[in-house]
């Protein structure tokens, strides 16, 4: 492979805007370093089945647990499936982000625990489903880095606010890998469940179609209420804050 930098008058290397002033000047095509992975995730697998079982659980019955590896990370990610898939028509979805505070300890600084539960509960309801466990701890920043961010809030900063004192975007979660299993899986159409619009548009054009949102509201607490109000008003998600009590 060949790689070059193009320099700026003043000899420094080119930035987005000079670069695309050339690209103008030069009838050369532009893409950044994100258009080529975005483009290998929609065009290349990268991941590897490696371990299949069954768990039964005590609230949501038994799923058919799918383990995965994939190149891009020492991480492996977790598909919890219930009844059979059809290509051919639409099933409930769950992509959760690791959250090891809420998930496993059961923290009420967030909803992630009981969002994971409902969502197994509401495939059990409809027989069939899938829950994938992406290891996105803390919108992707890692388990340290959210908890000095908690560190922030109990400061006055929102969990926005934090991430961005702690030098992060809001959230740094990638859908690619996650949408890569669920093709493997034999996933083509999904009810995802889901509060978030910006997930929905990362896990689209993988072969995946969307075809419902499914609301996962959880009624608030006195420690996680302003963490809800804050990911509706700053990051978008479809919540009925304005009705909780």
């Amino acid at each position: 492979g060949v790689i070059c930098e193009i320099m700026d008058d003043d000899g420094t290397m080119a930035r987005m805007p000079s670069l695309e002033k050339f690209s103008k000047e030069h009838d050369i095509g532009i893409c950044t370093i994100a258009d080529l992975i975005e483009y290998r995730m929609r065009t290349e697998s990268f991941v590897q089945r490696v371990v299949e079982t069954v768990i039964p659980t005590g609230h949501a019955g038994k799923f058919n647990v799918f383990v995965y590896e994939n190149d891009m990370e020492d991480l492996q990610n977790i598909a919890l499936v219930k009844g059979e898939i059809d290509p051919e028509k639409p099933i409930l979805v769950r992509v959760h982000s690791e959250c090891l505070t809420g998930d496993i300890f059961g923290s009420l600084r967030c909803d992630c625990g009981d969002q994971l539960h409902r969502a197994m509960e509401m495939m059990d309801k409809e027989g069939a489903g899938v829950l994938l466990y992406i290891r996105q701890e803390g919108r992707g920043i890692g388990l340290v880095n959210k908890l000095k961010a908690y560190v922030l809030q109990d400061q006055g900063l929102d969990t926005v606010e934090a991430n961005e004192k702690l030098g992060f975007k809001p959230d740094l979660r990638n859908y690619g890998i996650g949408a890569q299993v669920l093709v493997d899986l034999g996933v083509r159409k999904m009810k995802l469940i889901t509060n978030n619009p910006k997930k929905m548009i990362g896990l689209q054009g993988y072969g995946l179609s969307i075809v419902e949102q499914v609301p996962i509201e959880i009624e608030p607490n006195e420690y996680n209420k302003c963490y809800l109000e804050c990911k509706k008003l700053k990051m978008g998600h479809l919540l009925n804050i304005d009705a909780m009590p």
